[in-house]
């Protein structure tokens, strides 16, 4: 099949390699000439590992090209996926829309042909609706599918997840849609990957849906965490022994320093204002977001206080600025909020990452960077993890010690065993636990 991808974001370029990996032939345009310039030289506009070679094989097969043209793009297509941002818009929180607005008001002028259009981008309920309004109000005459096929990637894993997924999901009015998407991911039937197919409204609230449940979780377990450290309970245990109760599942209950990152801080603050907005109040989203928010602070105040209580004119090193390992995302890291909390104690800054730091520099300009976990910890009364990159899961503690001023590491993250830690003469300080 021919497949255009409007978007080269991270959904775009992830769904756009991996459909042509599947056989199909795909375009991918977007507006960003430099990124678009970037592609055609075989450099990434984002981290996400096997990517590139991903792209560069499929290239080469001349199964997938790049393009600022639109028409270029759309011409002869049997499906258009529209993989633009949707990012919280100033002032209100709702979900911005006009990218993708703006993508089906210039497909109802350049397609000269009917064919299914499909939002692959994280919309609020009624999206679809109003891009199918722009269709038929501006080309009446060619019959045109919309439907809806929100997407489950995990930064970091996304190639796996898109070619392993849990479920795909398939929102449309029409039988056409229906079948021109099951022909677009008909070779994931021998994976036998469970398709389901509803109403376009029902899978653009599954996937707003999917996020706040998962968000929550993680905010569950957090504020266990805290419980856990007031009564002297472990936790890393707690987490092992309900997610053994196949009703609840171990994933999502890693306490840590709150959730981050494109999805779940937009897509639970949209859904709220889409309850709003119909006067269905969600307490429990409401309580996810309040206290997600409150966390990423309280990470910052809990390094301060392993410190004694003061961190003024003493160093803190940052392992990890990231929302999470193995991408380069930045987007409502827990990172930002510790780093703001640790300058307003008056706190020096350096900070080590192993791919975040290019978009992580301007966005905190006091941070020190360091190319490595050590020079970062040169001369610091405190190294945290704040993301758990593998680099990070196995350093040189006697390296480490020795260059620091205090033994000190704060494990928001509990990557480490307490044990291993004492034993090179560190206090270790972890989440959802009372003990030093």
């Amino acid at each position: 099949m021919k497949i255009a991808m409007i978007g080269t974001g991270y959904v775009g370029l992830v769904s756009g390699a991996c459909f042509s990996d599947f056989g199909h032939d795909v375009v991918c345009v977007d507006k960003d000439e430099s990124k678009i310039d970037a592609l055609h030289a075989g450099r990434m506009p984002i981290y996400e590992p096997g990517l590139d070679a991903l792209v560069a094989a499929n290239v080469a097969a001349g199964h997938l090209s790049f393009t600022t043209d639109l028409a270029t793009a759309v011409a002869g297509a049997d499906a258009v996926f529209i993989a633009v941002g949707t990012p919280s818009r100033r002032g209100d929180g709702h979900a911005d829309l006009s990218y993708v607005f703006g993508a089906a008001e210039e497909l109802a002028a350049t397609l000269d042909h009917g064919c299914v259009i499909v939002t692959k981008s994280t919309v609020p309920v009624g999206t679809g609706d109003e891009v199918e309004r722009i269709l038929r109000e501006s080309a009446p005459t060619r019959a045109h599918s919309v439907a809806s096929n929100p997407e489950f990637l995990r930064e970091g894993a996304a190639i796996g997840d898109f070619k392993r997924p849990d479920r795909i999901v398939i929102g449309t009015e029409d039988a056409r849609g229906e079948a021109v998407l099951r022909e677009v991911y008909r070779p994931l039937f021998l994976n036998e990957a469970p398709i389901l197919v509803t109403r376009r409204r029902t899978a653009e609230m599954i996937k707003y849906a999917a996020n706040a449940f998962l968000a929550t979780k993680i905010t569950f377990i957090n504020e266990i965490a805290d419980l856990c450290e007031a009564v002297g309970a472990e936790v890393q245990d707690v987490a092992r022994g309900i997610g053994l109760d196949n009703r609840i599942g171990a994933k999502f209950l890693h306490a840590g320093p709150g959730y981050g990152g494109s999805c779940f801080p937009k897509d639970t603050l949209a859904l709220l204002k889409t309850a709003q907005d119909h006067d269905v109040p969600l307490r429990l989203v409401e309580a996810t977001v309040q206290a997600n928010d409150l966390r990423k602070r309280a990470m910052g105040r809990k390094i301060v206080q392993a410190m004694g209580g003061s961190a003024r004119g003493k160093t803190v090193a940052l392992l990890g600025l990231t929302f999470k390992p193995n991408t380069d995302d930045m987007r409502d890291s827990p990172s930002l909020a510790i780093v703001q909390t640790l300058l307003d104690a008056g706190a020096r800054v350096t900070a080590y990452d192993p791919e975040g730091m290019v978009i992580a520099a301007p966005m905190m300009p006091e941070v020190e960077m360091q190319q490595s976990a050590y020079a970062a910890a040169d001369g610091a009364h405190a190294v945290a993890i704040v993301t758990e990159w593998d680099a990070f899961r196995a350093l040189d503690f006697d390296r480490l010690g020795g260059v620091m001023a205090d033994r000190l590491l704060v494990d928001l993250r509990n990557i480490y065993r307490r044990d291993e830690v004492l034993r090179h003469g560190f206090r270790h300080i972890a989440i959802g636990s009372s003990a030093e």
